[in-house]
This record gives C-alpha cells, structure tokens and sequence, in this order.
C-alpha cells in the first residue's frame, strides 16, 4: 500500500476545487495524513483593456484571499491542516510546493476542458500531472450551474 504522509490540495475556489477539497481531506483522515491547501494568486502586473489600464490589486487583496483559504476546513478535522497562498504561476507553484513539502499525493479539480479550449487556455493539472515528483488524482465532476 501507498504511505501517504503528506497531501497537497491546490484551490482555486471552484465547487469543482470544492470536491477535490472533500476528498483531500477524506484521504488525509483515512491515512492521518498532514493536508497542505494552497492557493495561488496571479503576481501582480499591469492589466490593459479596451477602457484603459487596470492597476494590481492591493495588499487586501492577499489578505481577502488569505482569509478565504483559512476558512476551508475539511470534515472530521482531526489531523493537521496547512494553509498556503503563493504567487505566481499555478502550475509551477503547485509542483514547487509537492517538491518543497514532500508531498506524498496530489489531489486537484480539473475542468474537463478539452480539445480548442484547453489548447487556447492552457492546462494547470495537464503539467502538473506530467511533471509532478509524486501520484496525482485528478478530479473532474459534471458541469454545474
């Protein structure tokens, strides 16, 4: 059997993250394992659009998001939680962090997307999966309204 000490649940807030979320924490019970759960906020730049240019946001921004992540706290939390935020590029935080805390398992939401849309988009759990140090579960639920 796989040990799972460490698992590390990257957020983007989605109800799809919602149920990767759930299940993260359900495999972090069953093995009483640490479950690490980041987020990753866009690095702060310059924006232009057809109105003008948008500024970065804030510091409360971070701190908005900071506090949004310490809220998820997964069912029958007895055993130890770690909050993230990182910034930066998601897929390259995600895998610098599975690196960093030496995690076991990697459980993320997917949005399904396939074909023009994901070549046009990109893929975080694509690269996350293709250069991950450890296991990847993926989850990919229906679409919901």
């Amino acid at each position: 059997m796989l040990a799972i000490h460490s698992i590390l649940h990257p957020t983007d807030f989605s109800e799809r993250s919602e149920v990767a979320f759930r299940l993260a924490g359900a495999l972090a019970r069953d093995y009483g394992a640490t479950l690490i759960v980041m987020h990753v906020a866009a690095e702060p730049g310059m924006v232009f659009t057809e109105g003008g240019m948008l500024l970065p946001p804030d510091d409360d921004h971070l701190e908005d998001m900071r506090e949004q992540l310490r809220t998820l706290k997964a069912a029958g939390n007895d055993f130890p939680v770690i909050h993230r935020l990182e910034e930066g590029n998601p897929a390259t935080e995600i895998l610098r962090v599975a690196r960093q805390s030496d995690t076991d398992l990697i459980v993320m939401g997917t949005h399904g997307r396939r074909g023009l849309k994901r070549l046009l988009m990109g893929s975080v759990a694509e690269k996350v999966l293709r250069e991950s140090p450890c296991p990847v579960l993926t989850v990919r639920t229906p679409f919901i309204n």
